[in-house]
């Protein structure tokens, strides 16, 4: 194989396995230098080359010229001896160099008459093969010609170079006009690179010509070595600037002759550069001309403009009047018959006109080939044979890529890609009713032109029994899996087959896990508590029937298994080499179906992927200045999907959207060798795992997990903001003003868009779902630029958890304005002219049934109330508005609306106690017959309760008020009779917030306003700045009926409750009492004490725990001594004391300092007694554990005992010889065990734990005791709040056409809203409590 040293290249391998017994092994290439006899050196490569991998890359300019042989050594893992190697033999040659006469190899440029003209090739050329070019190793012979009239001057086919005084008497000389002595020219560099610079003297050039220089340049050391460069010069009386155009990615530019070579599958994007000071500029313009050879001379071309230029403004064209411009692909592709281009730059200043211009000839694209697949059907393992034979290009073949797709061809997925013409690829699963899968291959050379290829559809099906077989000993093994065919697929290493497995397998467990979500929902299982809505999906109509608890069962078992897979698939894609474009699109197509299946995501599946998106995206940023347009937005719209993918994916849990995995919490609970015997290992501050939150062990287990997850998610949050602004970086290049890219997909919205800044004024962005920013026409814009900025748009299906669980309903929308360097510009909007956000909720959010109100049946004159007041609690760490819905049943009436914060409004002829007050007419009425008013966040912050009152307006009101409209919000309706109602009212009342993400991943809410347009599917909120937002939003239960409460309040109605709350209250002061008193007590317990008989003289130390049980009388009074012995010596008999408390009390721990002369070595036993001195059953001693710790070193040891140190009790002996515990004795069940159950007991169980809690917990039992009780009243009040809404609910069920009544059982829309909720509440009131008392 050959390659030029300026190009990348790779070499793949494929490993087999031809041994069941371990599928482990090393991998390592050695690169030898060859001569014309042997192999025999071996080149040390840079350390950015990895050769630990089954594939080989080699970026550019590694090797030198020359022969060289790359070995592959496989060494099996498990039997070293077992390897094998392979041979592959690579030339590196030469490139060529880019001989440029001015800078950035600009085709055509304007001097004036009396200007002097400068080519400089030893400054201006490129040498691909090296970091910069070396002007000393190469000659210089430079020609001209008057262009479009002669050829370049010649005697007999040999050309006259520009100094040279013979004439050609049919081609003048450029000079020949030269007025006075002299050439009229100046070489410069004489001295180190002779000749590498000519300056043509002003004067010397007629104007109104067109001149066309070529500099000849050949190799001091290799006259094989040549390159020519060539640039038109139009000349002018004027004294315009030079003005040079250069393309945006160079090596979309690659000169041939007098032309850039120009891919037509690929957009051209080229910027200016003004050389020396452009000053007075007027207007830039550019102008595009197709050319055609002149049919009297093959050296001249003729020029024609392009009409079409205004036509297809801001369509194919972008910055047709700034200094940068692009034309897309579809210029080309819609012109095929046309290869020579002109791209011409017109800058026009006040006193001179300069035009330069870059000259494309189009880049054939492979052909004369044909490509086809053999056998025509088959499995997701089948072996398939691609053959490509024939293929020619003038520049060589690059590579072949196949793509797939089923039935949207825009959906197409990269398979394979390969150097070589016939190579071998496994198909995912075709269309799911016909097995049809369509094929593409992408034939490229070597200067990126592509040629499509469209080969025999397959039928390929998912080879079921494999995949079930990989599920099960995934699911259920825990040993190695080596013996299914897939897994030996995936351990090859090659990315080719790994990427291919992947993307199969991911396919059919996505289509796995769609189908058990739908049976999921189609059970009763509400689809908002278990996934997060596909953007742009359709709302799912709510199923009303009971809820299935097997089909949970049955879902949940599916989820985990599924989530196993997907666990152990990760860890194959994610240790691949990186090497090219292809590389990337391939392995982030992966990740991305991978990924789908959000809540199928554990916590070590989104860490390794994150890293490996984090990975691939820093690997596109290196390259991006090197690969087209479409390549780059390929690999940056499956890395969005990544990144978009993990985020939903860490976040689901969090909010509360997606199930826990099994997997997460068995590993976040794996019990810590540890525990129980560290008092400064984690798993002994249960407080960092519970957040305070130290219930029970099931709530502690679940706590632990999401302490986990969040540690995790602001992992992930800040490095998925590196890769976004990574991926924005390496698309921003090649965007020119009015262009944007776009990916819309049902897991992720990005749109990036390159504007003026004078267009960002008064601009609406609009976002999947109706979401959407609109920027006003007043703001600050913190930036220097005064060109070009880029929209960068975003939207998330679930937003971020941060700090507040409010936003587990809200998608996730954020705007960035970004400068041409990359950096986020900072955007500030004045206050009273605001951005305005709409920001969508998940379709599927539950939005219950309004609560009847029926205030028709209560006497109002007995306590002469004017309101039917309503207490609802708004307390929220965040500013929250309150949207308030009210349905009469009657639509003639009209309503009177009061409201206070804290406290009761009182509105009559004499007292007006009110914070806020509105009139429901009828006239007011929407569509679907509901009064809807709001209260801003701006007025709710600081309050923990608002009370609002209803009254029914008479009919005289009704015509005072509502029908004369113009007295309407003017005056109050006032009057001091009780109210009477003659039909009854609905009511819905829910919260809604707006809140921003800050760089500490916290929401926030200063400086946002939420807006009128705010209705359950959707919060529009007003913000005076851009980041990422979203949307608060919680249905409240139905507000407490005040007007009732003051009806019925007297004791003698109410004898059980008041009892109840007295009797609950003394149990309440009595616990307490007692709690506290234990409290004290386990401080006695609680120490470090040196032991008395220490020597001072000794100076090393070990730490000594020793933990009795909690057994009935496990403490004792005797006198405990011991020897410590290790390795190297032994301690003296040793006594246990401590002058100052009582020690080896029930269920204490005991710390002491033991000094010896010198290190005791490796441990290995305690030997341990009593004197047996105790009286009665102080006598006698229960001892759990000991743990020594060397506290020079760190190094723990532990002594496992679980026996009773007695004479009356088991064996009867009071001294024993303790070996240090092995790790398999750590974890035999009955330690693991007693463990267990002694943490579940004594700390994890809320109430038992307040007469058993450890005395090393800081959790004190006063703690737990008031835990409990607010615990209890919290429930009780939940009671209260949904107590008896069943009857309202079959009152109301006229209004409810989905519910569902089977025998004397009746379930409506309500009844489910009420038991989600009430579950709700309980839950999220438990850290709130506990949280007062661990900070």
């Amino acid at each position: 194989m050959s390659y030029r040293r300026s190009q990348d290249f790779y070499i793949s391998s494929m490993i087999q396995f031809n041994c069941d017994g371990s599928l482990s092994t090393t991998t390592k290439w050695t690169v030898k230098n060859c001569t014309s006899i042997s192999c025999s050196f071996e080149i040390v490569l840079n350390e950015k080359v990895m050769t630990t991998f089954s594939e080989l890359y080699i970026p550019s300019r590694t090797l030198d010229y020359g022969v060289y042989q790359l070995t592959l050594t496989v060494t099996m893992i498990d039997l070293p001896n077992l390897k094998s190697s392979s041979s592959v033999y690579v030339r590196i040659t030469a490139t060529g160099i880019t001989a440029n006469l001015v800078q950035l190899g600009t085709s055509m440029i304007t001097r004036g008459n009396q200007q002097d003209l400068l080519l400089d090739p030893g400054t201006f050329s490129v040498d691909p093969d090296e970091d910069t070019f070396d002007a000393t190793k190469w000659k210089y012979t430079y020609y001209c010609r008057i262009y479009g009239l002669y050829n370049f001057p010649n005697i007999q086919g040999i050309l006259l170079s520009i100094g040279d005084s013979t004439i050609d008497p049919y081609n003048p000389s450029c000079l020949s006009s030269r007025s006075g002595n002299g050439t009229g020219l100046i070489f410069g560099n004489l001295t180190l690179s002779p000749n590498s610079s000519l300056t043509v003297l002003g004067g010397s050039l007629q104007e109104n010509q067109i001149y066309q220089f070529m500099v000849y340049m050949e190799n001091r050391k290799n006259s094989s070595l040549q390159g020519t460069g060539y640039v038109f010069v139009t000349v002018e009386v004027t004294h315009p600037q030079l003005i040079a155009v250069g393309c945006v990615i160079s090596t979309m530019c690659v000169p041939n002759l007098e032309f850039q070579l120009l891919n037509p599958t690929t957009q051209v994007a080229l910027f200016t550069l003004g050389i020396g000071t452009c000053t007075n500029l007027e207007s830039i313009k550019w102008n595009i001309y197709q050319g055609s050879d002149n049919s009297t001379s093959s050296n001249y071309t003729q020029w024609t403009l392009f009409n079409e230029t205004i036509l297809y403004e801001n369509i194919w064209f972008f910055g047709t009047n700034t200094n940068n411009f692009t034309a897309t692909d579809q210029l080309f592709l819609n012109n095929l018959q046309i290869s020579l281009w002109r791209f011409e730059v017109v800058y026009t200043f006040q006193s001179a006109v300069s035009t330069s211009a870059l000259n494309f000839i189009i880049n054939q694209p492979p052909s004369n080939g044909s490509c086809s697949i053999n056998p025509l059907n088959g499995t997701i393992t089948t072996l398939f044979t691609i053959e490509c034979p024939d293929w020619y290009d003038v520049d060589g073949i690059k590579d072949y890529s196949l793509y797939t797709w089923t039935t949207d061809i825009s959906q197409r997925t990269i398979i394979a890609f390969s150097s070589e013409y016939n190579f071998q690829v496994r198909l995912p699963a075709g269309d799911n009713g016909t097995s049809l899968l369509n094929l593409v291959v992408y034939v490229r050379d070597l200067l990126n032109s592509v040629t499509q290829v469209n080969i025999s559809s397959v039928n390929i099906i998912a080879d079921m029994a494999i995949i079930n077989d990989l599920i099960d000993k995934i699911t259920n093994s825990s040993s190695t899996i080596t013996n299914n065919a897939i897994v030996r697929l995936l351990s090859s290493g090659n990315q080719n087959v790994v990427g291919q497995m992947i993307i199969s397998l991911s396919q059919e467990l996505n289509q796995m896990s769609s189908e058990n979500l739908d049976k999921a929902i189609s059970n009763g299982i509400a689809a908002v508590d278990i996934s997060v809505s596909l953007l742009g999906s359709q709302r799912l109509k709510q199923i009303l029937i009971p809820l299935n608890e097997s089909a949970l069962i049955d879902y949940n078992i599916e989820l985990n298994s599924l989530a196993n897979v997907r666990d152990y698939l990760v860890t194959f894609i994610t240790d691949l080499l990186v090497t090219t474009s292809n590389s990337i699109i391939l392995q982030s197509s992966s990740l991305a179906q991978l990924t789908q299946a959000t809540n199928q995501l554990t916590r070590n599946t989104l860490m390794l992927v994150s890293n490996r998106c984090y990975e691939l995206s820093a690997a596109l940023y290196t390259m991006f200045e090197k690969i087209s347009y479409e390549d780059a937005q390929s690999a940056s719209n499956q890395l969005f999907q990544c990144a978009s993918n993990i985020l939903n994916g860490v976040n689901g849990p969090l909010q509360g959207r997606t199930e826990v995995l099994d997997l997460d919490n068995s590993r976040a609970n794996a019990i810590s060798i540890d525990y129980d015997t560290d008092l400064e290992s984690a798993w002994s501050n249960l407080n960092l795992f519970s957040d305070g939150n130290d219930f029970s062990t099931e709530t502690i287990e679940k706590n632990r997990n999401l302490y986990y997850q969040k540690q995790l998610a602001n992992q992930i949050n800040s490095q998925v903001t590196e890769i976004i602004s990574l991926l924005t970086s390496s698309l921003n290049i090649h965007l020119n003003i009015g262009q944007s890219s776009l990916l819309n997909t049902s897991q992720s919205f990005v749109s990036l868009e390159t504007i003026s800044i004078q267009s960002l004024k008064d601009r609406l962005v609009k976002q999947v779902e109706n979401a959407q920013f609109n920027i006003p026409s007043d703001f600050i814009l913190n930036t220097t630029s005064n060109s070009s900025i880029s929209l960068r748009s975003r939207v998330d299906p679930l937003a971020s958890f941060g700090n507040f669980q409010n936003t587990n309903l809200s998608r996730s929308i954020a705007l960035s304005i970004i400068d041409q360097n990359g950096n986020q510009v900072s955007f500030q909007a004045n206050e009273n002219n605001p951005i305005q956000l709409i920001i969508p909720r998940d379709p599927n959010v539950l939005i219950p049934s309004m609560y009847l109100q029926n205030v028709t049946s209560i006497n109002s004159t007995i306590n002469n109330l004017l309101f039917n007041y309503h207490y609802i609690n708004i307390t929220s760490s965040l500013p929250i508005s309150v949207h308030f819905e009210i349905h009469s049943l009657n639509q003639s009436l009209a309503y009177l609306f009061i409201y206070k914060f804290d406290q009761t409004p009182l509105l009559n002829s004499s007292i007006n106690i009110i914070d806020g007050w509105t009139m429901f007419c009828p006239y007011n009425l929407t569509n679907d017959d509901i009064y809807r008013y709001f209260i801003d966040n701006q007025q709710a912050p600081g309050h923990q309760s608002l009370i609002f009152g209803i009254r029914e307006l008479n009919s005289t009101e009704i015509n005072n008020y509502c029908l004369n409209n113009s007295s309407i919000n003017t005056s109050l309706p006032i009057t001091d009779e009780p109210y009477d109602f003659t039909s009854n009212y609905e009511l819905r009342i829910y919260t809604s917030g707006c809140y921003y993400l800050d760089e500490n991943n916290n929401w926030k809410s200063d400086g946002l306003t939420v807006g009128p347009l705010t209705n359950l599917y959707k919060t529009e909120c007003l913000s005076t700045h851009l980041t990422t937002f979203a949307g608060g939003f919680i249905v409240l239960p139905a507000p407490i009926n005040w007007s009732y409460v003051f009806a019925n309040a007297d004791f003698s109605k109410n004898k059980t409750v008041y009892l109840t709350m007295i009797f609950t209250s003394i149990i309440y002061i009595a616990l307490l009492i007692y709690a506290r008193f234990k409290d004290k007590k386990d401080i006695e317990k609680l120490g470090v004490t040196p032991l008395a008989d220490n020597n001072k003289s000794d100076h090393y130390y070990y730490q000594i725990l020793v933990f009795t049980g909690q057994r009935t009388n496990a403490g004792t009074d005797s006198k405990v001594y011991f020897v410590l012995s290790g390795e190297n010596d032994q301690t003296q008999v040793r006594l246990f004391s401590d002058p100052h408390r009582k020690i080896f009390q029930r269920g204490g721990i005991d710390s002491f300092i033991i000094a010896v002369p010198k290190s005791l070595g490796l441990l290995d036993y305690i030997r341990i007694w009593h004197d047996n001195t105790g009286e009665g059953s102080s006598a006698s001693w229960f001892l759990k554990y000991i743990i020594v710790r060397d506290l020079q070193t760190l190094d723990k040891s532990y002594f496992i005992s679980q026996q009773w140190f007695a004479v009356e009790k088991d064996d009867g002996r009071i001294e024993r010889i303790l070996p240090i515990a092995s790790e398999a004795e750590m974890q035999e069940f009955s330690y693991v065990l007693s463990k267990k159950a002694y943490h579940s007991i004594s700390d994890g169980h809320l109430w038992f734990s307040i007469f058993s809690r450890p005395p090393s917990n800081k959790f004190t039992r006063v703690q737990r005791c008031t835990c409990c009780f607010v615990l209890f009243f919290t429930s009780m009040l939940i009671n209260i709040m949904y107590y008896d809404l069943s009857n309202e609910a079959n009152a109301s069920s006229e209004t409810h056409n989905g519910a569902l009544s089977i025998g004397p059982f009746y379930i409506a829309p309500q009844q489910v809203y009420i038991d989600f909720y009430s579950e709700k509440y309980r839950l999220h009131s438990y850290p709130s409590v506990s949280i007062i008392f661990n900070f």
